[in-house]
């Protein structure tokens, strides 16, 4: 288990903490970064709803936000929401299986907190790229899904 990575879920949604936590450390190790703080929280479509309205001022659900209180961004201190519902909507959207969908999503806020962007088109080509190819790297790291079914 990684130290000051908290792996935090809404009662209903049950998560294997102990995969994320080996997913993280394997993108840690890849990617060479630290964690002072960081918490991973999978929760439903209408927190994430509600926390995009409150902080983003988007009024819709999203798939993942991410919040990154560093000013080093090879030291992480942030968080990152994840939808387990808009990750499933998207699963069956883009033809992929839940688990990968949600390797996606970490990988995605991680990438995230790492600097990248994708609110223009450049930048987003660019975190699309790198975010491809770990997740075809990580998908199978583990024969059990994150997502307790």
């Amino acid at each position: 288990m990684i130290r000051n990575l908290n792996v935090l879920s809404e009662n209903k949604i049950r998560i294997r903490k102990v995969l994320v936590h080996n997913l993280v450390k394997l993108l840690r190790s890849e990617l060479d970064f630290k964690i002072n703080q960081l918490q991973i929280i999978f929760v439903d479509s209408s927190y994430i709803h509600a926390i995009n309205k409150e902080y983003l001022k988007h009024d819709y659900s999203t798939d993942i936000i991410t919040f990154s209180y560093s000013e080093d961004k090879n030291i992480f201190d942030g968080e990152i929401y994840i939808s387990v519902e808009d990750a499933n909507q998207n699963s069956k959207k883009f033809k992929v299986d839940l688990n990968t969908e949600i390797i996606r999503l970490i990988i995605h806020g991680i990438l995230h907190l790492l600097g990248f962007d994708d609110i223009d088109e450049n930048d987003k080509a660019k975190m699309k790229k790198v975010e491809n190819r770990l997740v075809k790297t990580y998908q199978k790291f583990d024969k059990q899904n994150i997502m307790v079914l």
